[in-house]
């Protein structure tokens, strides 16, 4: 699991969702809770929470610009890459911190993915967890 130190600027609230935005190093990070500001007191803007997400669900981009519905979205430069027959693990270093990406190997050959190259990592926002 990937977890990044943040702090929540606001919170909309729908019936029981909350759709949290949260600070990440500079980067504006947005969560879908099912929970809201009334039942969770950690919802507030000014608190620190940690940012959860599977590396799995991080989509490895090259660019700068990605024209996707993806809200969450990290600068990084790839550090290492561990490819096996299927599938390739990707660390990143990020302004945020270390952030790892589980993506197939034969996207990592498509994008012509390798160490020192700068990327973007995309989240979406319904697969970020908030804990405070």
């Amino acid at each position: 699991m990937n977890t990044l130190p943040g702090k929540i600027k606001d919170v909309s609230v729908s019936g029981s969702l909350s759709l949290a935005h949260i600070d990440v190093a500079g980067n504006l990070f947005s969560a879908i809770v099912i929970d809201t500001p009334a039942t969770s007191s950690y919802l507030s803007p000014g608190k620190t929470v940690s940012v959860i997400f599977k590396e799995t669900e991080v989509i490895i981009g090259t660019g700068k610009e990605h024209a996707v519905s993806l809200q969450n979205r990290l600068q990084g430069k790839i550090i290492e890459i561990e490819s096996g027959d299927l599938l390739a693990k990707i660390v990143l270093d990020t302004a945020a911190g270390k952030v790892v990406s589980v993506i197939t190997s034969q996207a990592v050959k498509k994008l012509g993915l390798k160490e020192g190259l700068e990327v973007t990592a995309l989240i979406k926002t319904n697969e970020i967890m908030l804990t405070a």
